[in-house]
């Protein structure tokens, strides 16, 4: 049996750009013209009863920002398409990199007036290692900008591949005319206002250059000038350079005006791929050999990429994330937990529109599929119908912040517990038990990251606590060839030693050198900066 009509109708991608480049904005208008939702709320207006759809969390409420990945499922021309929408802050990258592994393109949005970005930097690094196809929509064209050549040379710098212009604008600022669809040949007006449908704009063919250069004069000249430059100097579009990461198209518009969305949301249809086949290893005797899983094949499987906490704040419920990267899923069905070989029988599966969440009747390899868990699940897990595979790749990075968590109501211990667990074990920060005793130390990429970590332990498990600074700058996860080399370091650093969330060992660092020390007095243990799931490390010892 073969899911292929289905699965080549899957389309998942992720949104991805620097804090403030219009990205949930973006978001909205992708759902609105896809139908999937009948009004948009304004980012900007916080205190308003409305917020963005993919903005669920009270923090992000009052913030007006993006503190966590939410999952948007509509359907467009016959397709499915599964959005991730991404957390901008840099403070949070570490669940962006997340969700870049569960997807299969990522559209990258620009803010026209500041170009590329030093968190859109980060982003690019991630899908470049990844080969992820790359869209491009240049954001904010109704604003005074950089120019378009301008802009297109960055991006080209930064992504270190040919950008091949899909529309043009005509002009910019005030005098922004609109742009020319160089797919359809014909130009779009710009008319602003947040209210207005993409079917509304105006279109004027090409073929009437004369109507076109009389309405739009001076600007109309400028845009056609530098449009042949930039044509001149691009490839044509080649798809299969843009599946395997080697060219972007690039789209012009503004989001908040609604103008140029539908280009690109054509483009994620015609353009972007359907679900790509994936490698793990698969277990025989005992030892790993790497199988590549093809999306249409018939056995489910699927890894999970994003554990959220409270989601729904009267169930105290927990939402697994899988990514499906084979198979179909009906409800019902006998699922395993590779890690703990542990059969799961997820009661309710669900996809997701940000927290509106709709039950499964069936889902395919692309789909994101929810389901409410009680624990037993980590971030990482490959999820299976019985083969015994296993997918790698969910990076965690080595925390470069920590503080120490004093409760202030000794007698809210256990609530701190269950919340430092799910939190943990979410991925919204790391948890590390010192081995030795003493409080719990959490380890952050970036500072808001502890801010929201403690807004939620108050507001989700009623616990208070104070955060305090203590002496660790960094750590490892440690591994090693044989138990004995082990036992030894451990018996050595035992006041440097704490667990994680996912029970991995690590070693806490006071200063730079303590690793380089540490690694001369055993050179047999591995020094880790990067892990994968569940005790798997990555990368070379430091």
């Amino acid at each position: 049996m073969t899911y292929a009509n289905e699965t080549r109708r899957r389309r998942t991608f992720a949104i991805i750009s620097h804090p403030d480049a219009g990205k949930t904005t973006l978001t909205e208008k992708l759902l609105l013209f896809s139908g999937a939702i009948q009004i948009a709320g304004s980012v900007k207006a916080r205190k308003a009863s409305r917020h963005a759809t993919s903005d669920w969390m009270e923090i992000e409420k009052q913030r007006g920002i993006s503190v966590a990945s939410s999952v948007m499922q509509m359907l467009y021309r016959d397709h499915v398409i599964n959005l991730l929408d991404t957390p901008g802050h840099k403070d949070f990258s570490e669940d962006t990199y997340r969700v870049l592994t569960a997807v299969d393109s990522a559209l990258m949005v620009i803010d026209a007036a500041n170009g590329v970005e030093a968190q859109t930097r980060r982003l690019i690094e991630v899908c470049r290692q990844r080969d992820t196809p790359i869209i491009t929509f240049v954001n904010k064209m109704d604003r005074e900008v950089r120019d378009p050549l301008d802009i297109l040379d960055e991006v080209e710098r930064e992504l270190g591949m040919p950008c091949v212009p899909m529309t043009w604008p005509v002009g910019q600022g005030k005098s922004f005319g609109g742009i020319i669809n160089l797919r359809t040949q014909a130009m779009t007006v710009f008319e602003s206002g947040s209210e207005r449908r993409p079917q509304d704009f105006e279109a004027i063919p090409l073929t009437e250059q004369a109507k076109l250069a009389e309405r739009f004069g001076h600007e109309w000249q400028t845009a056609m000038d530098s449009m042949e430059l930039a044509t001149g100097a691009s490839p044509a579009f080649d798809h299969e350079a843009f599946l395997a990461g080697k060219q972007t198209p690039v789209f012009f518009g503004s989001g908040v005006n609604n103008f140029g969305v539908m280009e690109v949301l054509d483009a994620l249809v015609d353009l972007a791929p359907s679900p790509r086949p994936r490698k793990s290893s698969l277990i025989v005797n005992k030892q790993p050999v790497e199988k590549v899983i093809e999306p249409e094949d018939a056995a489910f499987s699927g890894v999970v990429f994003k554990v959220q906490a409270n989601m729904d704040a009267n169930h105290r419920d927990r939402s697994a994330f899988v990514r499906m990267a084979s198979g179909k899923y009906t409800p019902g069905m006998k699922l395993k937990v590779q890690r703990t070989g542990k059969e799961l029988r997820p009661t309710s599966v669900v996809t997701f529109l940000s927290q509106r969440r709709e039950a499964v009747d069936e889902a395919y390899a692309g789909d994101i599929i929810g389901f409410t868990t009680h624990g037993g699940v980590q971030l990482g897990d490959t999820i299976t119908d019985g083969a015994n595979l296993q997918f790698t790749g969910l990076p965690f990075f080595a925390p470069e912040l920590f503080m120490t968590v004093i409760l202030k109501n000794p007698l809210r211990t256990k609530q701190l517990q269950q919340g430092l667990d799910q939190l943990g074990e979410e991925g919204a920060i790391q948890v590390f038990k010192p081995e030795v005793g003493g409080p719990m130390l959490l380890g952050a990429v970036g500072q808001l990251q502890f801010e929201v970590v403690q807004h939620r332990l108050k507001t989700e498990y009623d616990c208070d606590v104070r955060l305090e600074g203590c002496q660790y700058t960094s750590a490892r996860w440690i591994t090693a060839d044989n138990a004995q080399d082990l036992r030894e370091f451990t018996t050595t650093y035992p006041q440097r030693l704490a667990l994680d969330a996912a029970g991995t060992l690590a070693y806490l660092c006071t200063s730079p050198y303590d690793v380089r020390l540490a690694q001369e007095r055993f050179p047999k243990i591995h020094f880790h900066p990067l892990r994968e799931h569940a005790g798997l490390a990555l990368g070379s010892a430091n």
